[in-house]
């Protein structure tokens, strides 16, 4: 259906696709992968006709209509959404064609042939009122964007009067009524909370036409495709497979050639070896001659250059008190509503916290009173010792010097990172070469929003709360700012719809929902079943017998004890890491001293010198000494860590 063969394309003299081809059929799903800048939205460009590669075949059916969600905010027009979905869908110039064709009919001539005319484009926009189903068209309107976040109240609203984020879902929902034969979206999620992209997964099952994504949700991707196209130096690879399924066989793909090079390594030092041995024996001159042939015909097989692997790190912040967080009876209220009432919990040093709930739950607002941006209604936010607090949300771009360029912004910052750290760092968040000078000003949100990111990074604190952090990474930098904060000895609370990013983050779900605090001791995943359990027993579920209940009662029960035991087990292991730290940086110093000391008694010029020996010597028993008392902590504090890990298994 949709051809491109050998496309090239180059911009400012680099090359972003080099002989790139790809197919698309009919009722195709497709995850389109790879890292930033690789050109997937280009790709989409191109097929759209907005970009014109430098040579190569597109072929685009005219017949088919597409629907194409921009990753980019977009203006929509000052009229309420319902006529905005109407006009975009094509509903609204049916509806005109109706009125005028009665309009006129009613003072034509019925025996006219003008009045046939009329008559015949009359029916026509009758059938098409049909297709569109125009009598249900505002119900189904109404029920996708209640799917998307929206309320009753909402729709009368004018469009210009949403934030961009919702202008963006009212685009989704143009597409999602439109049906159009082929859907482009360019990050679809990222402006959904975990419901409605629930809602959405399940709309698209029943979309009956061909589908292209490019997310950075790997769970959502792996629920609505079947193919996965990787855009990757320059060319394009077909993975027969969803998301996981791709990165499976990736590594196996990755595996195979790594064998097949090792076993064509070997096979060349054998010939080599062959020729070396026999290379002056007449006897064996042929065979020699041979072999030399046989070497020069080789094709060497090569691994495809991957990005350089990199790891990012917060540096150590000062260890906080126990209790690093308090919420007191907190209440937050917007003219005569109130987001949330006399709400109330504690967040303890070590861990990490999701804040969840639907779209307008107070999630934000919880965030920013308590990071101190915005202040309550009543209650309390109450910090615990040595606190040291970074906060992060879409609009901390806000607070970046726009004088500075992006590499003069980094430098602002005290920290201990060498300039080359600085670089490494603002590569794994996508600004490399000569993208550091670029003034601030000139950058896109994206870019901002991973700029302040990098700062957070560079920062030494113990306590992050961070607003969807995650919306303007790619897989690869999501995945290291996932092992960065699974590794991070501070507080975590965290709001995100990346369900992926939460399940293998969190160990604890503070939902907000009708203004009141929900506490889950568990991973985003045993959070989501019992919030459908709740959300079941809530909506009925009348003919259950007492004993079904009282056995999933049991049930959830032991759940929330298994899960209540995972915590204290994770939590008990940071702190036992806590304390096992501070005496591994004394062994290695210790040691390296030891060493020092060992080296020195070596050499000769000291050894000439009896006193300067015998203070060495005394140093030297004293390290020993000390080394031998800090070995000791360490086993004791190790046989902890090994039996925790006993109960864990």
């Amino acid at each position: 259906m949709i051809q491109l063969q050998d496309i090239y394309l180059s911009f400012n003299g680099k090359t972003l696709f080099n002989s790139l081809s790809l197919s698309i059929n009919e009722k195709n799903r497709i995850g389109l992968v790879g890292n930033n800048g690789t050109g997937k939205t280009t790709l989409f460009h191109i097929i759209l006709g907005k970009t014109t590669p430098d040579r190569g075949l597109v072929e685009v059916p005219k017949n088919k209509t597409i629907g194409y969600l921009p990753q980019d905010l977009v203006e929509l027009e000052p009229i309420n959404i319902i006529d905005f979905l109407k006009n975009v869908t094509g509903l609204k110039a049916v509806e005109t064609t109706l009125k005028s064709c009665e309009h006129k009919m009613a003072f034509t001539d019925p025996q006219s042939d003008q009045y046939q005319n009329l008559l015949k484009k009359y029916e026509e926009a009758s059938h098409l009122f049909s297709v569109f189903d125009g009598y249900s068209f505002e119900a189904k309107s109404k029920k996708v964007l209640h799917g998307l976040g929206f309320e009753e109240k909402d729709y009368n609203k004018l469009c210009t009067e949403f934030s961009g984020g919702w202008k963006m879902k009212i685009l989704l929902a143009s597409i999602l009524l439109s049906n159009p034969d082929i859907m482009l979206l360019d990050e679809p999620t990222n402006h959904l909370d975990t419901e409605n992209m629930e809602w959405m997964e399940k709309y698209l099952e029943d979309y009956s036409g061909t589908l292209v994504t490019i997310s950075h949700d790997r769970r959502f991707l792996d629920k609505i495709t079947q193919l996965t196209f990787e855009i990757f130096n320059g060319k394009l690879n077909l993975y027969h497979g969803n998301y996981s399924f791709y990165l499976k066989e990736k590594d196996q793909k990755r595996l195979l050639i790594e064998k097949e090079i090792e076993t064509q390594r070997k096979k060349i030092e054998k010939t080599e070896a062959f020729i070396e041995r026999f290379r002056y024996k007449a006897t064996k001159a042929a065979q020699v001659q041979s072999r030399i042939k046989m070497l020069e015909k080789f094709n060497l097989i090569e691994m495809e250059k991957e990005a350089k692997p990199v790891s990012i790190h917060f540096p150590p912040g000062e260890r906080s008190g126990l209790e690093v967080l308090k919420v007191e009876n907190l209440s937050k209220k917007y003219d005569s509503r109130f987001v949330f009432k006399n709400i109330n919990f504690s967040l303890y040093r070590g861990e990490k916290a999701a804040l969840a709930g639907v779209n307008g739950a107070g999630k934000s607002t919880l965030t920013r009173i308590i990071s101190g941006n915005e202040d309550p209604t009543s209650g309390q936010v109450i910090y615990g010792d040595k606190v040291k607090i970074a906060f992060f949300s879409q609009e901390s771009a806000q607070n970046l010097n726009y004088a500075h360029t992006i590499w003069e912004e980094i430098s602002s910052i005290p920290t201990k990172m060498l300039d080359i750290e600085k670089r490494n760092l603002l590569g794994a968040f996508l600004f490399s070469g000569d993208d550091i000078y670029k003034p601030i000003p000139v950058l896109s949100g994206g870019e901002k929003a991973r700029l302040t990111l990098v700062k957070i990074l560079m920062n030494e604190t113990n306590f992050l709360i961070l607003d969807e952090p995650t919306n303007h990474l790619d897989m690869s930098t999501n995945e290291l700012f996932q092992r960065a904060l699974m590794e991070y000895s501070g507080t975590v609370l965290i709001v995100s719809h990346d369900r992926y990013f939460l399940d293998n983050l969190v160990e604890r779900v503070i939902e907000i929902q009708d203004g009141k605090i929900y506490e889950y001791p568990g991973n985003y995943s045993y959070y989501n079943e019992k919030r459908e359990q709740r959300q079941a027993l809530s909506s009925g579920d009348s003919d259950q017998s007492e004993k079904e209940k009282t056995a999933q009662s049991k049930k959830r029960e032991i759940r929330r004890i298994e899960a209540e035991a995972r915590n204290f087990l994770s939590r008990k292991k940071r702190e036992i890491q806590s304390r096992l730290l501070p005496i591994e940086d004394a062994i290695s110093k210790l040691e390296k001293k030891k060493s020092e000391n060992e080296s020195l008694l070596c050499d000769p010029s000291i050894l000439t010198d009896s006193e300067k020996v015998q203070t060495l010597m005394k140093e030297l028993k004293e390290i020993n000494e000390e080394l031998a008392v800090f070995m000791q902590k360490w086993e004791t504090i190790a046989e902890e860590m090994d039996q925790l890990n006993t109960k864990e298994e």
